[in-house]
């Protein structure tokens, strides 16, 4: 029985992603997937974790999705309310300081930037594509930093040692109803276009059966009333099956940005 269990990506409260486990993992007790003692993981390196072999559920970006995952299988997805989500989709927001004078992102040509990492599709990819346009000799900023996180972007921002940051929306809804803090004195001057969001998967050994009940579950939690306050502070309100080629566009995005002569930020 595969103990791999893992939820990593929407953690701002931790126990809140504990709470919807609870429900999850009992659901899937009921169907002898799981045991009903099985504890949700928190993994310190997500790649290992996500290419674990007899990984069973977790939840990745799009962006390792399709460049260092060929072997998982999709699950589906979840809906959330927040803005710049439609339904699987989401966007990232541009995020700058208050007090900045710009207003648009050509504003920031020649800025800092910061981005959570170079394999986040909200934080990297999404934003390469959407500078390309306004690059020059395959540049727009003038400094590249990295902070590890969304949450550490943002505070990066916010004591300027950077400037803007792409931020996932649903991380910054989430941040702006638990941790408001977190946002203040900031302003979005802008957002991508949007893609799939962030998919739910399990590992290549998983069977036809296993996968069924799991989609199955997750359906339930997403969408029976009997779940809501469990949902609600995680702003999840619905689930659909997804697959691979939905994720493409992320991989023409990254080629649109090349084609202009971006490759990296």
């Amino acid at each position: 029985m595969r103990t791999n269990v893992a939820l990593p990506m929407y953690a701002v409260i931790p126990a809140d992603v504990e709470a919807l486990w609870l429900a999850l993992r009992e659901r899937l007790a009921e169907s002898r997937i799981v045991e009903n003692n099985l504890p949700l993981r928190w993994p310190d390196d997500l790649l290992v974790h996500w290419q674990d072999p007899t990984l069973l559920l977790s939840q990745t970006c799009g962006y390792p999705l399709v460049t260092r995952l060929p072997d998982v299988q999709l699950i589906g997805c979840f809906h959330y309310a927040a803005p710049g989500c439609e339904g699987i989709h989401y966007r990232s927001v541009l995020v700058a300081r208050e007090a900045d004078p710009g207003t648009t992102l050509a504003d920031f040509r020649h800025r800092r930037v910061i981005c959570n990492s170079a394999d986040s599709q909200s934080g990297y990819n999404a934003l390469r594509m959407v500078v390309a346009p306004l690059s020059q000799q395959g540049h727009f900023f003038e400094t590249v930093l990295f902070s590890g996180s969304h949450r550490q972007s943002l505070l990066a921002v916010q004591q300027g040692t950077a400037d803007i940051a792409a931020i996932d929306c649903v991380t910054f809804a989430l941040l702006q109803r638990h941790s408001p803090q977190t946002i203040r004195q900031l302003k979005i001057i802008g957002q991508t276009p949007a893609t799939p969001g962030l998919p739910l998967i399990t590992g290549p050994e998983t069977s036809a059966t296993a996968l069924a009940t799991l989609r199955d579950a997750l359906r339930q939690i997403a969408n029976s009333p009997e779940y809501y306050h469990l949902r609600a502070p995680l702003l999840i309100n619905g689930f659909s099956e997804v697959d691979r080629q939905q994720y493409d566009v992320i991989l023409q995005w990254q080629q649109c940005a090349a084609d202009i002569g971006v490759r990296e930020l």
